[in-house]
């Protein structure tokens, strides 16, 4: 796989003809320009948006090479960026955990060493994923998103509460989220699905079935766990799929309505989210005095009070049961007031380099399957980490979304993981042949040339 051009191809017509190529644009062969009677160079107008992109590809080229000197920036720029994030989420555990966990007996470093066992696990199971083929997981397509709607059907008959959400089931004293695990099942069976159906995606009936049905299954049982914050990023997700798969865009508009219809009715049905609702948009507490808006409030205080280089690592008074379980969803309220507007700058400007290779890895994909797949993975994290920086800073009603890599919450990081493992596959095949880490697992994939080569075979036979 190449990366995107760096440059517009030559047309036929002047390849065939030098002094044509090598003639100013309008004018004929063997006239004189308007332009050297002047004595100035004539230069064809370039627009703004088109300077950007040449200079975005310019760049691009320099950092990553072309044809076989590609270095594999790509590649090590998502792993750098996901073990960065990785790391500071780890360290922003401890540090916003401890107090709580002192308050109630506990050690102070009890989450921040969970957590750092489910990133050892993330990471080992993040490399193995990068070093195999991912044709070969459209085999766990079905059993993954079948075993994905048998567990959230399972949270609802076994699973614990918390604060709410029905959506953990304890084994063996570690709890587990099987919604988590669903949208990287959901992304699988959706890229697979869809590479399936290929060209026949420009009919309705074709893109509504199976794909929405199963995402629908798949929302459903999430928002019977009451979890709507979880529920919106799988929609995304569906939305991703269809969008990089090529579905006629009309579709999303009609798929749009319908999700704001169900979004209002859902919100209009439960005090609690008109409660959250309401005091986000006025301000004020609700009508039977539940302030819902505490939390987001006291994360501004957090944000605010750290200013430009934060109050040091460890030094939030924030995290003193101001803010509740200050290191799950509002994470980012600590980072920002222990390391300041640098800190949170710093977290935006890893997301934006990880958002940004993952885009490279997107385009430059050929087959449907390894696009969507991508695509719809750049779309979960960045789509999950702004709506969460956006409700810490007010932008947004509180929803339950953790910040992918840095909140709590070892089943949200394995999958996050999990899913750039993919990622770094497809990257790896970006690279040059001498450069490109080698296979751990060799596992043959049927891909679409051996298919078409087996038929082939077989009508020379017959």
């Amino acid at each position: 796989m190449v990366s995107t051009p760096t440059r517009p191809q030559v047309k036929k017509s002047q390849a065939r003809n030098p002094q044509a190529r090598q003639s100013p644009a309008g004018t004929r062969q063997g006239a004189a320009p308007k332009a050297a009677k002047t004595g100035a160079t004539a230069r064809p107008a370039v627009s703004l948006p088109g300077r950007l992109r040449s200079a975005y590809r310019r760049f691009w080229s320099a950092l990553e090479g072309t044809g076989t000197s590609r270095n594999g920036s790509t590649y090590y720029l998502i792993l750098g960026s996901t073990l960065a994030l990785t790391a500071i989420g780890i360290m922003m555990v401890l540090s916003a955990s401890s107090v709580e966990s002192i308050a109630a007996g506990k050690s102070p470093y009890g989450d921040a060493l969970k957590q750092g066992v489910f990133a050892a696990i993330g990471m080992f199971t993040m490399f193995v994923l990068s070093r195999i083929n991912v044709v070969w997981l459209k085999r766990l397509a079905w059993p993954g998103v079948g075993a994905a709607v048998v567990l959230l059907a399972l949270v609802q008959v076994v699973g614990s509460e918390i604060n709410g959400n029905k959506n953990w089931i304890d084994l063996g004293g570690i709890t587990f989220q099987p919604s988590e695990a669903s949208k990287l099942a959901l992304a699988l069976w959706m890229a697979t699905v869809l590479a399936m159906k290929g060209r026949l995606l420009s009919r309705w009936q074709h893109v509504a079935i199976p794909a929405v049905p199963m995402a629908a299954i798949v929302i459903g049982l999430v928002l019977i766990g009451n979890d709507l914050g979880t529920a919106m990023i799988i929609m995304m997700i569906a939305a991703a799929a269809l969008f990089f798969a090529g579905v006629p865009l009309y579709l999303f508009g009609i798929a749009g309505l319908a999700a704001a219809a169900g979004t209002a009715l859902m919100a209009v049905t439960s005090s609690n989210r008109m409660c959250r609702i309401t005091s986000w948009w006025t301000g004020e507490t609700c009508a039977n005095g539940t302030d819902a808006n505490y939390q987001a409030t006291n994360g501004l205080y957090g944000l605010a009070s750290g200013g430009w280089f934060g109050v040091g690592l460890g030094q939030s008074r924030q995290k003193y049961s101001w803010i509740p379980e200050a290191h799950n969803d509002f994470i980012f309220a600590i980072i920002g007031e222990e390391l300041g507007l640098v800190g949170t700058v710093v977290v935006l400007i890893l997301f934006a380099i990880l958002g940004a290779a993952i885009y490279r890895v997107v385009v430059a994909q050929e087959d449907m399957f390894h696009r969507v797949l991508a695509g719809t993975i750049m779309v979960w994290l960045l789509g999950q980490a702004t709506v969460n920086m956006s409700v810490v800073t007010g932008l947004m009603p509180v929803i339950g979304v953790p910040l992918p890599f840095i909140s709590y919450g070892g089943s949200a990081l394995l999958m996050s993981l999990c899913a750039i493992g993919v990622v770094l596959s497809l990257a790896r095949e970006q690279m040059a042949p001498a450069i490109r880490p080698r296979r751990m697992l060799k596992l043959k994939a049927k891909t679409a040339k051996d298919t078409a080569a087996k038929k082939k075979t077989a009508r020379k036979r017959a």
